[in-house]
């Protein structure tokens, strides 16, 4: 198989390209291509595919000629993800798949209007955070209150005392599976300035990652509610970098780099 690499803030992908909709992806096969030791490794794949061949999606091909079909790094699918909407159309405009400026990509979670800038950044539309209520996480026996925010898939996004820095991630976070019967995405963030965070995740089917986007905007979402505030731009600090979140009364915007650091074959 053809394939790319690249990241958003260090939350990696493999890229495989699949114009025709012929490749088979079966879980067994996304897991062993994002095994950091067998395969080639990373947090997720990203198949570039065109919308009107993929049935599931095939009612957005009016607004969007690719659809990002975005699967976990232990190969389960998932609905969308933020730092992988920029790499995906990162690697659409260097490919000549998409012409430089503003279009749109086909998620399981909708349509996602994203821009590149001269800058190498590339912004998203993440459309509007729903928040619905909360729930807690167990954290190495710590139990930490958090926001359930719908950003396309499930967050927990928990504002926290004790400093994310000394967390021990290796381990999934318990949580209520009553509210998140599909797993869930765990945020833990620490507010350290004016609309500014630090940000720790633990992604639903790819452990603790370096950054996540839609956790990102879930985070500046959790945090905006705790200052009683519900618009501005947010500066959302994670392991791999910085993210930019914007909310507004409409929508939610993830602005950052995204960059393409490999390309060639692999055999499995």
């Amino acid at each position: 198989m053809r394939f790319a690499k690249g990241h958003g803030t260090e939350n990696d992908f493999v890229i495989l390209p699949d114009p025709d909709g012929e490749l088979e992806l079966s879980a067994t096969l996304v897991a062993a291509v994002c095994d950091r030791r067998a395969g080639i490794g990373a947090d997720g794949v990203l198949r570039v595919t065109r919308t009107k061949l993929s049935p599931e999606v095939s009612g957005q091909a009016g607004e969007a000629e690719w659809f990002m079909d975005y699967r976990n790094a232990d190969g389960g699918i998932a609905e969308m993800c933020g730092n992988g909407v920029r790499v995906f159309a990162r690697y659409l405009v260097d490919e000549g798949l998409a012409a430089p400026g503003e279009f749109g990509v086909a998620t399981r979670g909708g349509i996602r209007r994203v821009r590149l800038a001269e800058t190498g950044d590339v912004t998203v539309d993440m459309g509007p955070p729903r928040v619905l209520g909360s729930s807690r996480a167990i954290v190495a026996g710590h139990e930490y209150e958090g926001v359930h925010v719908d950003m396309g898939n499930p967050h927990l996004a928990c504002v926290i005392g004790d400093p994310v820095a000394q967390l021990d991630l290796s381990h999934q976070p318990a949580f209520d599976p009553e509210v998140f019967p599909s797993g869930v995405n765990i945020e833990l963030l620490n507010p350290v300035g004016p609309r500014r965070v630090v940000m720790r995740v633990f992604e639903r089917g790819s452990g603790e990652t370096r950054s996540c986007g839609t956790g990102a905007v879930a985070s500046a979402v959790a945090a905006a509610r705790l200052a009683g505030e519900t618009s501005g731009t947010w500066a959302v600090e994670v392991l791999g970098g910085t993210v930019t979140v914007t909310l507004d009364e409409r929508t939610s915007y993830l602005a950052g780099p995204a960059v393409l650091v490999a390309s060639g074959e692999i055999t499995l």
